[in-house]
């Protein structure tokens, strides 16, 4: 390996843009003298990347954004490799935005540049015949879960679990009281944290039969403070529209962000779908999970779905800890049960957060620096 290393990276969104920055740091720490190149955030950029174009040029959604903007991704990424072809890294690293990395990586493992791709694919989960194009893409898989390296190895993909860097961040016992302080929600009371979704289309489905839930809780307990962590501007305009038309007399404490606090101060946690579900459990918390899409979506995911489970908490544990409810089973009746039941039971709580802790421990692997440690023996190699 050069004494200058060279290192290649592509990160297509925001999650991937502090990724990457975590795994550029870690690599920082272990070589002195790198020279990063490819797409980026923010995050990234300010530890030295020189993004190609803006990396919002890939933020695309849905099935009908991408199909009109086909044309300038793959210019993009066509662009991109003749850049990487006629300058070789070390090493390339596609980060999460498999659509995009793994055509990209499958061309560069072909012109003999050494490949990394950081975050698997659902590929375990559906769409499992995508390993057969993941094996001539990747040189090296990093996973963040323990459970995905199963499926790489009975296809003979090199495979490596750096841990989730979350869960590095997360403190082993969070600190409640602090964050109902923050909020200005110390009282007595209940609280209920209600988390519809970052997207619009979830919030459209979701918030409607998540708030009717918050209502009936709030008629259970009169002094129970219903928290909704907006994700951006947009969503808290939508939620408080929806509240205007159908909710007017519900009490809400909105926020922009800082989903993390209000899960913190929560006694229970009522949620969409998604990466919210792995901070809940890092903060120990009681929740139940729920999600509908649109009708023909739903009709075709669910049948290629292969995964027992769709929340992260219980496919880490293994089996069924957070109540899952899906498509026609989110209604008010079904989640204010499941509410009800966490809020009033203390009868298993111990033993959810015992599991909980045990699988904190498993992810806890320094992430970053493991990544980092990972893609440097992969050079070396």
């Amino acid at each position: 390996m050069a004494d200058t290393l060279h290192v290649a990276l592509l990160a297509g969104e925001a999650s991937g843009d502090t990724l990457g920055a975590g795994l550029m740091q870690g690599l920082l720490a272990q070589h002195n003298d790198i020279i990063f190149t490819g797409i980026g955030g923010p995050k990234m950029e300010s530890l030295g990347l020189k993004s190609m174009v803006p990396m919002e040029r890939l933020s695309v959604m849905g099935l009908i954004e991408p199909l009109k903007r086909l044309p300038e991704l793959l210019r993009i990424r066509k662009n991109l490799y003749e850049a990487l072809v006629d300058n070789p890294p070390d090493v390339f690293i596609g980060i999460d935005s498999p659509d995009f990395n793994l055509g990209l990586e499958v061309k560069l493992r072909q012109a003999s540049i050494p490949t990394v791709h950081y975050v698997s694919p659902s590929v375990w989960a559906w769409r499992q015949g995508r390993i057969r194009k993941i094996k001539k893409a990747v040189d090296l898989m990093l996973t963040l879960f323990p459970f995905e390296n199963k499926f790489y190895q009975q296809h003979d993909v090199p495979v490596q679990c750096v841990g989730h860097p979350l869960a590095d961040e997360f403190e082993m016992q969070p600190d409640s009281e602090s964050a109902r302080q923050k909020l200005g929600l110390s009282g007595q009371g209940k609280i209920l944290a209600v988390l519809p979704g970052s997207r619009g289309g979830e919030v459209s489905r979701l918030a409607p039969v998540f708030l009717e839930t918050a209502r009936r809780c709030k008629e259970l307990w009169p002094d129970t403070d219903i928290v909704i962590p907006c994700a951006n501007k947009e969503r808290m305009v939508q939620i408080q529209a929806i509240q205007q038309r159908d909710f007017r007399n519900l009490a809400l404490t909105l926020t922009e962000g800082d989903s993390r606090t209000v899960m913190s101060a929560a006694d229970c946690i009522l949620m969409a779908s998604g990466t919210a579900s792995l901070e809940g459990m890092l903060l120990k918390k009681p929740m139940v999970v729920a999600y509908k899409m649109a009708p023909i979506s739903y009709a075709i995911i669910s049948r290629m779905l292969k995964a027992p489970y769709v929340s992260l908490p219980n496919l880490l544990a293994g089996k069924e800890i957070v109540p899952e409810l899906l498509q026609d089973a989110v209604t008010p009746d079904s989640l204010f049960e499941n509410v009800k039941q966490l809020m009033d039971s203390e009868d298993n709580r111990q033993e959810v957060i015992d599991t909980w802790n045990s699988i904190h421990q498993s992810l806890q692997r320094d992430a970053n620096k493991t990544a980092a440690a990972a893609v440097l023996d992969l050079c070396q190699r």
